[in-house]
């Protein structure tokens, strides 16, 4: 697990590059690849809402356009008191490219809940 408490530590982080100046909602991302990178991710928000990007979206990108494709874990942080869930986009998402992976929930360095993106998401859509 000492690479998961630099993912706790990375996603609390991450949070600093959010630009949410309308929810002031900040979240932060540390994703774990199969081969040990990581990528950080931080939301983004539009004031048309529904273009904004999800924390988890953004460093799935940056690391699928690295060619990276097999993720182990993600740690999600964010400035609110209770656990920060991805949204369903986000889980569709990142069960594209992993539904075994650790979904780390973050508050703090101490206080995070891990979770299997299978429990969290079990009936993804497929094409097959």
């Amino acid at each position: 697990y000492l690479m998961y408490e630099k993912l706790i530590s990375e996603s609390l982080k991450a949070k600093r590059f959010s630009h949410s100046p309308y929810s002031k909602f900040r979240v932060g991302v540390a994703l774990l690849t199969n081969k040990g990178k990581i990528y950080y991710g931080a939301n983004v928000e539009c004031s048309s809402y529904s273009l904004t990007i999800c924390a988890e979206r953004v460093a799935a990108v940056k690391a699928i356009t690295d060619r990276q494709k097999k993720f182990k874990a993600v740690a999600i942080s964010s400035d609110s008191s209770e656990f920060a869930f991805p949204c369903g986009a986000c889980r569709q998402f990142l069960s594209e490219f992993s539904d075994n992976m650790d979904v780390i929930l973050v508050r703090s360095k101490t206080k995070y809940q891990i979770y299997k993106l299978q429990n969290l998401f079990p009936h993804k859509f497929k094409l097959k």
